[in-house]
Order: structure tokens, then sequence, then C-alpha cells
């Protein structure tokens, strides 16, 4: 449903010169610079798929989603949404999709939500029938009747956000993009739209490509990350791989059923045996090529010991999503002669 075949995206800015003699020789003779803010990335989302796409702030991923939208066209490479070149069939491309930005709206700011449904209807063209059944399933998964007679001014943010949910799916499109859509949400209305969105890919078979910052709404939702920074795609996998390739450390503390002091325990491969006081032992990854994880590690201690007790210590996703950031490469800028002659 979403293809992106090596997507680039390149900004040209000028330089502002400091004080007024700066201003006039910028008038003059303008310094341009380039910024690439996405570089050569390819990824696909399959249909019925829930995708994270994660990086840190400036990494990509807005610049990325615009480019899928269709809001600005890629300096080089191509796009494709449920077979739709975004950028040059703009009309046909937003009845496939529908789009959240966590810090925008597509409500009419002085008009009740349910009057923005209703110019949203007649936008798309939707049956006034299936208009109101896909406005009562909203609203029985996030509870929309309670405040939809309220002017979008005055609705918390909570309560913006949900709308907002439900007005990019009012004409039912295959495809939803959604930018960090529960910035700012208390965790209360967070685990609501993450039911609403497990709904919308479990039953209705919708994709869904996500941005977040928060990394329970991606260990809860994610079937699959693509991990993006300095534009560049750094890993494409599961959230396994993300906490086997960045986040190695890890320790399993068991207490034996019946320990014998005098025995020599030898911890399973891949396994280091980090200490041992008395009936408790503490394992940790083995410097390997190939380090295991937490889960495979447990797999194998269970079965080489009888254990009474057992206890796991595993880096937080959050730690591990920092080292991924810091261990990516910042790839060189262009020159403006090279994109010139590009």
């Amino acid at each position: 449903m979403i293809q992106a075949r090596g997507l680039s995206r390149v900004f040209r800015t000028t330089v502002r010169r400091p004080g007024l003699g700066g201003a006039l020789r910028s008038l003059v003779n303008p310094e341009r610079v380039a910024k690439t803010a996405v570089a050569d990335v390819s990824f696909t989302v399959g249909a019925g798929e829930l995708l994270a796409l994660l990086g840190p702030n400036g990494a990509g991923k807005s610049t990325t989603i615009k480019m899928l939208t269709g809001i600005i066209a890629p300096t080089s490479g191509e796009a494709l949404v449920a077979g739709v070149v975004p950028h040059r069939e703009r009309e046909r491309n937003a009845r496939n999709i529908g789009v959240v930005f966590g810090q925008r709206t597509q409500l009419w700011w002085d008009l009740p939500v349910r009057e923005s449904f209703a110019i949203l209807r007649d936008i798309y063209g939707v049956d006034d029938a299936e208009h109101r059944a896909r406005l009562q399933e909203f609203d029985e998964l996030l509870e929309l009747s309670s405040f939809w007679d309220t002017r979008v001014r005055h609705l918390s943010l909570g309560q913006r956000v949900r709308s907002d949910l439900a007005a990019a799916l009012l004409h039912d499109p295959p495809v939803v993009f959604l930018d960090e859509p529960t910035i700012g949400m208390d965790v209360v209305v967070k685990e609501q739209v993450r039911d609403f969105l497990r709904h919308q890919v479990e039953q209705r078979g919708r994709t869904v490509l996500l941005t977040t910052h928060d990394m329970t709404e991606v260990a809860r939702l994610a079937e699959r990350v693509v991990l993006i920074n300095h534009g560049r795609i750094v890993l494409d996998g599961s959230l396994d791989e993300i906490r086997r390739r960045f986040g190695g450390t890890w320790q399993v503390q068991v207490t034996l059923a019946d320990p014998d002091p005098d025995t020599r325990l030898e911890p399973p491969a891949g396994i280091a045996l980090l200490r041992r006081e008395g009936p408790r032992l503490v394992f940790g990854p083995q410097d390997s090529a190939a380090p295991i994880t937490v889960q495979g590690a447990l797999k194998r201690i269970i079965e080489r010991y009888e254990v009474s007790d057992i206890a796991i210590e595993e880096n937080d996703l959050e730690d591990v999503m920092r080292t991924a950031y810091l261990k990516a490469p910042e790839p060189a800028q262009p020159t403006e002669s090279a994109l010139r002659s590009g």
C-alpha cells in the first residue's frame, strides 16, 4: 500500500549575514546552502500493517510523511501510495489517505465538531447512510457524542485529536498517516486512541504509518519499526531487532531450586555468569558476534537449571532508542554546485 523508493528531499535556503551591510550583500550576492532532510529512503508497508517511523527531532520523519501525502514533491526517488504518485495526483491521493498531524487540525475552528464532519462528508461525497454508520462506530470507540456539538476552539487537546482521527477516517481511506497524534495527551486518552488504532488495523485492515516519540505507544502498537536518523534509514525491522542491535545489556537473576555450592555452573552458550551469591545467579549477555536476546537467554537458562524464582532486568526502550539515534552517522550535505550539476 505504501512504497518509498530512494526518496530524497533537499531544501535550499539563503544564508542571512549579520548587520545592515550583510543584509544588503545578501540581496546583491545571496549565499545559498543546501540541506538534505531525507536521503535515499526506501521501505514498503503492506495492507493491514501498522509501521512506526521513528527518529529524533529533525531526523526526516515529517518530511517523509509530507512526500508520501503529496504535500511536497521529492527531489529524487519515487513514492506510491495505494498505486498513486502522491504529488502528481493530489486529489486522487487525498481520497485514498487519512492524515492527522498532532499539532494541527483539519476541523473548522469556529464550527461544532459535527458540522465539520458534515462538511467533510460533502467534500468526499460520502453517502448519508454510510456517514451515519461511521459516526456511530467512531462514537462507540472514541466517545465523540459528549462533545461533538462543541465548537472546535473550545475542545481540549484530547477531544480535538479524537475528532481529527474520526475526521481523517470519515471517507474510509485504506491508508492513514499519523504524525505524533497523541503528543501532549493524558494517559487515559492515549490508551483510548491506541485501542482505536488497533481496531482500525486489526478489524478494518487499514494501513497505518505512525510517527511518535512515545515508546510505550511503539511497544503496544508497532508490528514493525523503521528507524530514521539524519534523513537516512538506520534499521527496518522489529523491536526485538532494535533491542538486539542497540540494547544489548540485560540481566537475568535466578534462584536455584536445589543449589549445591560445590557444583561448578556452566552457563548456556551465548550467556555469561556475571556473579553468584549463594543460590542466586546473575546472568548477562556474552560478548559475541551474534548476541542473544533476553527471551532466548531466558529459554536456555530455564532449560539448563531448575529455578524457584526468576527476574529480568532489561534496557528501557527509550534507552535503546537513544543509543540507536546516537550511533547513526550524519550524511554529508550536498554543495550547491553538486545540486546544479545534478
